[in-house]
């Protein structure tokens, strides 16, 4: 039987998922503030999780739910209304009483500086800035969810996200030498795959981490992102302020069943890159 998925927050992840999930052969709602048109297959709500009143036209009977809203600017208290006042607005709103399983995507951005050791989900969070801060808060509420899991995602990267690259290339680019800071990526079709993959996976644990399997220090993979545009090698300098050094485990979700197809951003980034650019 197929599901009745609804993605509350339609942006380029959301519609990757959105995608994979009519592959399948699911019915897929997509909501999101403004107007959509061009996705053959998917169903879109007009509505903003920060207004109640906006969110009553959600669909009777949906199964599953993908919570996944972007800010519109880096803001504490626009974050807080996104991700935990629109959560408990948009669960306020649903018919829940089909629902199968709520998917809240969050970020790594919850841990802190942890240097070269190891985190995974039984590590406890300790987020450094205020985004950290309000997704924690809002997986808390979710979590009171007997249905609910969370992703915690770290940083993506893929099609329509080369900022990096341009940045290289222009020597705008520096990383810490001297003591190794920890960069941990997931290619955008992965994250979105394993997204679909814990909406119908069993024995759901309530908390993974959707990384790939090479956590690499930042000089290691800017150095060959450079190499790979034929850019200089990026200069000493710090850290990324309000990034802590961490390696993150993606044990427990490939434990799942479930396998990136780029597990390592290194061969990621050369497949967008056409191999040698």
């Amino acid at each position: 039987m197929s599901a009745r998925v609804l993605i509350a927050g339609a942006g380029d992840v959301g519609l990757r998922v959105a995608r994979l999930l009519r592959t399948r052969g699911d019915q897929v709602w997509a909501l999101r503030r403004g107007v959509a048109t061009g996705e053959p297959g998917i169903d879109w709500i007009q509505g903003d999780l920060t207004k109640p009143e906006t969110l009553r036209a959600l669909p009777v009977g949906v199964t599953h739910i993908v919570y996944l809203p972007t800010p519109d600017a880096r803001d504490e208290a626009l974050y807080r209304a996104v991700f935990v006042d629109g959560l408990q607005h948009l669960l306020d709103a649903v018919d829940t009483k089909a629902l199968q399983r709520l998917l809240f995507v969050s970020s790594s951005a919850v841990y802190g500086e942890h240097g070269d050791a190891w985190v995974d989900e039984e590590t406890p969070p300790a987020p450094p800035g205020f985004n950290g801060r309000v997704l924690l808060e809002a997986e808390r509420y979710a979590s009171t969810h007997a249905l609910a899991v969370t992703l915690r995602l770290a940083g993506l990267y893929g099609p329509g996200r080369m900022q990096l690259i341009e940045r290289l290339r222009h020597g705008a680019v520096r990383v810490p030498r001297a003591t190794p800071h920890w960069a941990n990526r997931i290619h955008v079709d992965d994250a979105a795959a394993a997204i679909v993959h814990l909406l119908f996976v069993r024995d759901l644990l309530p908390l993974y981490l959707g990384v790939d399997n090479t956590p690499l220090p930042l000089d290691v993979l800017y150095d060959d992102l450079a190499q790979r545009v034929h850019a200089p090698l990026p200069a000493e300098g710090a850290a990324p302020p309000g990034v802590g050094s961490k390696r993150l485990s993606n044990a427990r979700l490939r434990a799942s069943g479930f396998a990136p197809q780029w597990p390592d951003a290194r061969e990621g980034y050369a497949a967008l890159l056409g191999g040698d650019a």
